[in-house]
């Protein structure tokens, strides 16, 4: 069942789309991912206006929405979790590191692990403090002998 904040942000992604910048993006980034052709700038305005559209998400919410995002190879979609994530990373906590780790290794481009890394786990870890940032510091610090390139480029890149 998707939801309706999901189902606005896709429908909207959709119909800012081009087919002709989806086939460049395919080209250009691949990944195994499939492409709407929508902005960076659409994608950015379509997460902002699910947000005044669908106020007062609270973290459990916002984390599944993004979840719901991700869980579709659509890179568009992908990139609005890593921007909603980014707009709420403030209520983000050590243990949503585990979801985010998953997003990590299902990535399929650096287009999307690079954001992901240096906007919202960077943050993150930034402000945790006591026993959950030495949680955190021990993930990462496995993220980065992790076989998964992935992890390893995050773990780079979040420190």
């Amino acid at each position: 069942m998707t939801s309706p904040a999901a189902e606005f942000i896709d429908r909207t992604l959709q119909a800012e789309g081009s087919e002709f910048r989806a086939e460049e993006e395919a080209e250009r980034i691949g990944g195994g991912l499939r492409f709407y052709g929508a902005s960076v700038g659409a994608v950015r305005g379509t997460v902002r206006d699910a947000g005044r559209r669908y106020r007062g998400l609270a973290h459990d919410e916002v984390t599944a929405l993004a979840a719901e995002l991700w869980s579709v190879p659509v890179f568009e979609r992908r990139l609005a979790a890593i921007v909603l994530l980014q707009g709420q990373v403030r209520m983000l906590r050590a243990h949503d590191l585990t979801r985010l780790e998953q997003f990590l290794r299902d990535a399929g481009a650096v287009e999307l692990v690079d954001p992901l890394a240096t906007d919202v786990i960077r943050p993150l870890l930034d402000r945790l403090d006591g026993v959950e940032a030495s949680r955190a510091a021990r993930i990462v610090a496995r993220w980065g002998a992790d076989p998964d390139p992935n992890l390893r480029r995050a773990a780079s890149r979040s420190r």
